[in-house]
Order: structure tokens, then C-alpha cells, then sequence
């Protein structure tokens, strides 16, 4: 693969001095939509990503070339970040040096960048965040800008919140960053604090599988969730000493929910169950009680999908025909409307499993999910370097 990259590098830039790196895509195992809440949630990097390879250039110009979306090499300036709906991708990158430059650092020297990746798109995978955090990964390389894995994360998410102009959290860039072999991070959402918890599969295996429906997080339903959230806390915060909708449980809940509408009752008891799944979820995985785990994640998805309304026909029969195949658990992954379902399955009869699933679900709707089995990995790194 790394033989490969070199040579894409040397087709497109004409030089065989590029440096290759590895950002990979994140799964959220529990605590969905919490993010933006500021509570817990429990994701892991994934081996599938964004490979990009790059070097620095004599001037102020930006090269890039992606395997995915270009037909030609793109180019801007340093100087000259506006977005381009014509080139949308690219936002993703433009909005990453933007986000060193509002931070302060002087970055006056642009790269020539070959991306290619082996993700799904548009499957919650987070590419985006593999894209941005890859970008500001590089320049942290290149510049020795020294930069800790929070702040990263957190001029990814400027990138994602403030140039792309989608209400996400800090999850999926930290996930990325700071992922490990074989371990999920339980990380706090408000403080940043996390603890790394180790996932040990003697006999399961992890599986994502794609309903194949596409959809674009900005204009998804995703921001409209958000809202309601906000509307929430600014409800119950009148009377509730709280900052986030987190710090509610579900008897702070009962007594607010005469002030809140029913959909956004709703909303704030997904996110109040949601986060108890996930700190129940670590418990059961340091005792070594992968079937609990699993059963919390086929929990999740009901909550997902009957008080939070963010999976759709797509998800919900796929996530219900694995689980009727054998899964131990599953539940959709992402921002929903589409994308993938997580499910943890016996290692056992694998193929069998996804025979039934393809066949069900495409007799359901039409067309067949794709699956990936993924083995959970290390964070954004030099490849070069290994």
C-alpha cells in the first residue's frame, strides 16, 4: 500500500519526497448523540481511513488530490480560504488551516497533498473528521507545532463547526486522534477527559454493516436534533443548576417534563438513558461481560430510534435482521438517517450470518448492505515513521 501512495504522489506532484500518514474512521460503540450534550460517550478508531501522503512546497499554494472526488489536482492559497461549493470536499482541509491559523500559528508554506481512502463515504464513519484531523496532523508534523491530542481535536471540530458549518461535537476528531489498539476511549465530552478501556473479543468479532443509504450530515436532520437539545437546556436550565443536558437523571427529568413538549421530552430521555448505557457499558467490559455490552447496544438503538427518531426504515431492518441472524447486539452508528449499523457477532458461522442479513434486507428494500469486518486500531500516525 505505502509502494502504491509513492507513486500516486510522484503521478500528481512530480516528486518522490512525500511522507505518508494514516488517519483512521471512528465508530461510536455506545452513547449516540451525546456529544453535543456533555456527557459520555465511547467510540474507537477503526482500521479502515484516509491515507494521504505530502510534503511541503516553496510557496504559499495548496495542492491536493483526492482518489475519491478529484479529476484534476486542486489548488488554493494559503491566503485565500473561502468554501467552494463546487469542491465541497475540500472545505474539510481549508477549514483545518484555518483553524491553526485563528489559533495563531504562522503557516505560510502549503503542501502537496495525494488523500485516498477505504471508507464508505457518507456511512457515519466520520470521514470528515479522518480528513481534518489527517490535515492538521500533517502541518503539526511538518511546522513541530507540538500539539497535544485534545487540541487537535479541538481545531477539528472549529474546522467541522465553524468553517463546514455542521453542529457536531468533539467526539468523532478525539476518536481519531486518540484512539488505541484494542481499546475504546470513554471519554468525557465536557472535560475531555478520558480513560482508554480495552475491548477483548476471544470469540466476537466487530462488524459494520452499510444500509448503503447515502446522506450528507449538514443536511440531515442532525442540526434540527441539536436544536431541540438547546431548546432543552435553556427550559430546564431555569430551574435546574445544570450546563449540559448530561447532568440530568431521570428523576431531574420527571420533574421538568410538564415545561417541555412531548418530542422534546423525547429527545432529553434518550440523552439522559443514553448516557447511563454507556457508563453501564464500561463497567461490563472491564469485567469481561461482552453479551451486557452487547444487550446495551441493542438498547441503545431502540432509544435511537423510538424517543430520539433518528434511524429510519433503512437502519432499523438492518439492525433487526442481524440481530434475528444471531448478532449479540447491534444498533445504528452516527448521526442516523442512513449510514451504518455496529453490531458485535459470534465468530462462529460469520458467512452464513451475512448471507441471511443480505438476503432479508434486500428483499425488505431493495438493494444490499455492504459488510466490514474491522479490527480497532491506533490513531492518526506517520506511516513513514512506524
Amino acid at each position: 500500500m505505502i509502494d502504491h501512495l509513492h507513486q500516486a504522489f510522484n503521478t500528481y506532484f512530480n516528486r518522490t519526497d512525500g511522507r505518508v500518514f494514516f488517519s483512521p474512521s471512528r465508530v461510536n460503540l455506545i452513547g449516540e448523540h451525546i456529544d453535543y450534550n456533555g456527557g459520555f460517550v465511547f467510540p474507537c478508531a477503526l482500521s479502515y481511513g484516509t491515507y494521504g501522503v505530502a510534503q511541503l512546497r516553496d510557496d504559499d499554494l495548496v495542492q491536493v488530490f483526492s482518489a475519491s472526488f478529484s479529476k484534476s489536482v486542486y489548488s488554493f492559497s494559503l491566503h485565500d480560504l473561502k468554501k467552494d461549493v463546487s469542491h465541497a470536499w475540500v472545505d474539510y482541509i481549508k477549514g483545518s488551516i484555518e483553524a491553526l491559523q485563528k489559533e495563531g500559528f504562522i503557516i505560510d508554506k502549503g503542501i502537496d497533498l495525494y488523500i485516498e481512502g477505504d471508507m464508505p463515504l457518507g456511512a457515519g464513519l466520520s470521514s470528515s473528521a479522518s480528513l481534518e484531523m489527517l490535515v492538521i496532523y500533517i502541518f503539526n508534523t511538518f511546522y513541530h507545532l507540538n500539539l497535544s491530542k485534545d487540541k487537535m481535536a479541538q481545531l477539528g471540530q472549529y474546522a467541522e463547526n465553524k468553517f463546514v458549518g455542521v453542529n457536531s461535537g468533539i467526539m468523532d476528531q478525539f476518536a481519531v486522534i486518540a484512539g488505541k489498539k484494542d481499546h475504546a476511549i470513554l471519554l468525557n465530552t465536557d472535560t475531555l477527559a478520558y480513560e482508554l478501556i480495552p475491548i477483548n473479543l476471544q470469540h466476537e468479532k466487530l462488524i459494520i454493516a452499510n444500509t448503503n443509504k447515502r446522506r450528507g450530515l449538514a443536511e440531515s436532520k442532525y442540526n434540527e436534533r441539536f436544536r431541540e437539545c438547546q431548546e432543552a437546556l435553556s427550559i430546564i436550565e431555569k430551574t435546574k443548576h445544570i450546563t449540559h443536558l448530561c447532568e440530568l437523571n431521570l428523576d431531574d427529568l420527571n420533574d421538568v417534563k410538564d415545561d417541555l413538549s412531548p418530542v422534546v421530552y423525547r429527545r432529553v430521555k434518550h440523552v439522559v438513558t443514553e448516557q447511563q448505557r454507556t457508563i453501564q457499558s464500561t463497567k461490563s467490559l472491564k469485567q469481561g461481560d461482552i453479551t451486557h455490552f452487547a444487550k446495551l447496544m441493542t438498547s441503545s438503538h431502540e432509544s435511537l430510534r423510538d424517543d430520539y427518531e433518528v434511524t429510519g426504515i433503512e437502519l432499523d431492518t438492518l439492525q433487526e435482521e442481524l440481530i434475528k441472524a444471531g448478532a449479540l447486539g447491534a444498533r445504528m452508528t452516527g448521526a442516523g438517517f442512513g449510514g451504518c449499523v455496529v453490531a458485535i457477532i459470534p465468530d462462529h458461522d460469520i458467512e452464513t450470518l451475512k448471507e441471511t442479513v443480505i438476503h432479508n434486507y434486500e428483499k425488505k428494500i431493495g438493494y444490499k448492505p455492504t459488510f466490514y469486518e474491522v479490527k480497532i486500531t491506533d490513531g492518526t500516525q506517520e506511516l513513514n515513521a512506524l
